[in-house]
């Protein structure tokens, strides 16, 4: 190329580099065409177009940043009426920001109206089903209770929830005996004469888990559950049996001793009858004695074996909530905590969950889930847990959660997982520190209770774009109010997290405040007719985005427990003393976390491109083609296991490596084959950073910005040590053998005049000595003159000697020359 060609090239590289970053680009192009003219014409084409597309790809990278911040400042505009609405106390606009709750309170002594002002409410958790270990537990807790509230001088109300784990609804049937009469009996006891108990029934109960029913001062019902077969698995119902049922009924009178004993025993006929005095419920057998007593007005049978229908009970020896709501066995209907604290007339937050101060001494354990949600580190996670669960005794699972989410069915086959685990024996709390978005936000609400940073997130955008028929199947998972694991609370909120086109509502009902889908208003208002409306307000959703909320705003709708400003806090709200164990993934995880890792994707990229070079300019040497291959395979093995990458990138970044190859050896210059190459090998590479392929959201631009970074990172290092390499290597001593070095002074001058004039018809049938070995391009020396040559298809060694058989322009083609 003569100067004023050099010129022109020069002027059209700082035309294209009119970016922030031209002045840099311009600088590498001036110190590559320098270098390039101690190369040959192949080599600087393809530096000068390496330069002119690295100045356009921090172009690139620049525009992804713009992107990303003009997403961020436009977030910030749309949020700032509602901000300022907030500010004003007024509702905001629809599709607003959330308005913050005032918040929550912290438990007073007594509400103004309260007739009772120094009571104080514990949630006690009962599993089912009833064992000697449950007992046990359940009795040093209400003793611990105990203490607590009469060192604050205040009565205590026992709300004992008797659940099962999901799926277990016969948990409560297979309840030992012995274990449930003991704990009846310490309900019933005179320790228990100075505090209120409560008999919460969240599912239906049957077996002697009754018994420990009956034994509290009244019982609250859930609208799906039921109570009865409490002989279910008796084969003979004995005299001790009944009178055991009869003592503990007659200590309570919650139920009519002879209703406890139809349970039991459903041969037993009860009979309802309303007299003078009032209702009362018999034996068959009695009825003529009453008549001596009582003016009887009425008679109806409790269950009518010959005719179902004029029955007071659906089933012969079981009570539907409602049933017994009716004949006034049952003091509410309630199927949450607040709820039943409403009933109760306790602060809306005096039963959110139980007070993890009774239950003593954890046995902690700490798992992580980070990063992208995928199949891979959902099993691994659920066998890691499993395992501890079972073998050491585990009570207590701080789930550690930074991920943007990721595969949402896996995500949700997480979340039943946690939920499927007794809450009474083993607690599950979701710590996020950081951020928990999309459908990692289903798995941290999955968990008995969540604790976040204030400015953590919750929800929101993530990883991944679902389909339609995803978020369809997704919310209908989430709404599953029998045996979902979200069942817990509002299954609008979770929703909304997954679904962007789902708006959520603010809701009041008196001095109650929910958060509630128009789908989800529907459905309580037929659930429950004769409940008080709730009045819908402004919507806290923004049309067509996820739910995001911080901590501080997840807080204040009731979605989370707390807000800590770091793990020690956390600690000292669980009373845990030392850290808890970490459960670690085995050395494979270890190494593919940090393989994956920014750092080591650069540095493995980096040294990847180096080897490859180095191998190209290495005759008859493949340590670099050796080290190139292993970098490449760590790279993609890591984020193939990671999550982000699949067969489509591995395929995309060997066809483009072939590409270039090809272009590199056997067509020269820089045509089709090396653009298209280059392309796909950045596009490989891009993709198996990211688990997505083009960006929908703030969080994946982001994302798409950092792997550019990294690949930029790694492209500017190669550039900085191929350049010392080539500058160095030929000069060290042992190392100059393996490098071939460029021409240098009248040699370098002589081949730049004649590849300038690109014609070598001269050569045509003369015969020469490779100077490098030929795969199929390489140099040869024809006397004095090295010239860049292709062989006709055969891998010829080096100082084979050869001949001239085809010329056609700058293209020399050899063959080895017949030696006989």
């Amino acid at each position: 190329m003569n100067p004023t060609e050099r010129a022109a090239g020069s002027e059209s590289t700082i035309h294209l580099c009119k970016s922030p970053f031209a002045g840099p680009a311009n600088q590498m192009l001036g110190r590559a065409e320098r270098f390039g003219d101690r190369g040959s014409l192949g080599f600087r084409r393809w530096l000068r177009f390496a330069t002119v597309g690295y100045a356009a790809w921090l172009a690139v990278v620049a525009g992804i940043g713009r992107i990303s911040a003009a997403w961020a400042a436009d977030k910030a505009a749309n949020d700032a009426p509602a901000a300022a609405a907030e500010a004003a106390d007024v509702p905001g606009e629809p599709g607003g920001a959330i308005q913050p709750q005032p918040a929550r309170p912290a438990a007073q002594p007594a509400a103004a109206n309260d007739p009772q002002p120094q009571r104080m409410g514990f949630l006690i958790e009962v599993p089912l089903p009833i064992t000697g270990q449950s007992f046990e537990r359940t009795e040093k807790v209400v003793r611990r209770a105990l203490e607590k509230a009469e060192a604050r001088k205040a009565r205590p109300v026992f709300v004992f929830a008797f659940d099962a784990a999901a799926g277990q609804d016969e948990a409560s049937r297979r309840s030992e005996f012995g274990a449930a009469l003991s704990l009846a009996e310490f309900l019933s006891g005179e320790a228990m004469n100075r505090a209120r108990t409560v008999a919460w029934l969240r599912r239906p109960i049957e077996g002697h888990a009754v018994l420990a029913a009956l034994a509290c001062d009244e019982i609250v019902m859930a609208r799906s559950a039921s109570l009865g077969k409490a002989g279910v698995d008796e084969r003979a119902i004995t005299e001790s049996r009944r009178g055991n049922y009869r003592e503990i009924a007659e200590r309570r009178r919650t139920l009519p001793a002879v209703v406890a004993l139809w349970m039991l025993d459903e041969s037993i006929e009860v009979l309802v009858v309303d007299t003078d005095a009032g209702r009362e419920f018999i034996a068959a057998g009695e009825l003529d004695s009453l008549k001596k007593r009582r003016a009887v007005q009425s008679v109806t049978k409790l269950f009518d074996r010959t005719d179902p229908n004029r029955s007071l009970a659906a089933e012969n020896g079981r009570l539907s909530a409602f049933e017994a709501r009716t004949l006034g066995f049952v003091s509410s209907l309630a199927d949450t905590p607040a709820e039943v604290a409403r009933a109760l007339r306790l602060p809306a937050h005096a039963l959110e969950d139980e007070d993890p101060a009774l239950a003593g001494k954890w046995t902690a354990v700490r798992v992580d889930l980070k990063g992208p949600i995928d199949r891979r580190n959902v099993r691994q996670l659920m066998q890691m847990i499993e395992r501890r669960v079972q073998q050491e005794g585990v009570d207590f699972i701080c789930l550690w959660i930074d991920s943007p989410g990721g595969s949402l069915e896996d995500s949700i086959e997480l979340a039943n997982f946690l939920a499927r685990f007794d809450s009474a024996r083993l607690r599950t709390v979701a710590y996020i520190p950081g951020e928990a978005r999309s459908d990692a936000a289903l798995v941290a609400l999955a968990c008995r209770q969540v604790v976040m940073g204030p400015r953590a997130v919750l929800g929101g955008p993530g990883a991944r774009e679902y389909t339609a028929e995803q978020i369809r199947q997704a919310v209908v998972a989430i709404s599953d109010r029998e045996t979902g694991p979200w069942r817990r609370q509002s299954w609008s909120l979770p929703a909304a997290m997954i679904d962007p086109n789902l708006a959520v509502f603010r809701c009041t009902r008196g001095d109650e405040t929910g958060f509630f889908s128009q789908r989800e208003l529907e459905e309580l208002e037929r659930l429950r007719p004769d409940e008080p409306k709730w009045r819908q307000h402004e919507p806290i959703t923004q049309p067509g985005r996820p739910l995001e909320l911080t901590g501080q705003q997840a807080r204040e709708l009731g979605l989370i427990r707390e807000t800590v400003e770091g793990f020690a806090e956390f600690k000292r709200l669980y009373h845990l003393e030392n850290d808890p164990k970490l459960i670690a993934p085995g050395w494979a995880e270890v190494l593919i976390d940090a393989l994956a890792s920014p750092g080591a994707a650069v540095l493995l990229l980096m040294i990847g491109f180096l080897a490859l070079y180095v191998e190209l300019h290495t005759p008859g040497v493949g340590a670099g083609g050796f080290v190139a291959t292993v970098c490449f395979l760590l790279f993609f093995w890591s984020r193939f296991l990671g999550g982000t990458a699949g067969w489509l990138e591995a395929s995309l970044f060997l066809a483009g490596l072939s590409f270039l190859l090809i272009e590199f050896l056997v067509l020269p210059g820089f045509g089709i084959f090396g653009v298209g190459g280059a392309l796909l090998v950045v596009a490989s590479l891009v993709l198996a950073s990211q688990t997505f392929v083009i960006p929908h959201n703030s969080y994946q631009y982001a994302q798409l910005q950092k792997s550019l970074l990294t690949l930029a990172g790694a492209g500017l290092g190669f550039a900085a040590i191929a350049f010392l390499t080539r500058q160095w290597l030929p000069k060290t001593p042992m190392l100059n053998q393996i490098f071939l070095p460029p021409p240098m002074g009248d040699e370098a001058e002589t081949i730049r005049r004649r590849e300038a004039m690109v014609s070598y018809d001269d050569l045509l049938g003369c015969r020469g000595v490779a100077a490098t070995q030929l795969s199929p391009s390489g140099k040869v020396r024809f006397g004095d003159r090295l010239v860049d040559v292709v062989s006709d298809g055969e891998l010829l060694p080096r100082g084979a000697e050869v001949e001239v058989v085809e010329v056609k322009g700058s293209r020399v083609v050899v063959r080895a020359r017949d030696q006989s």
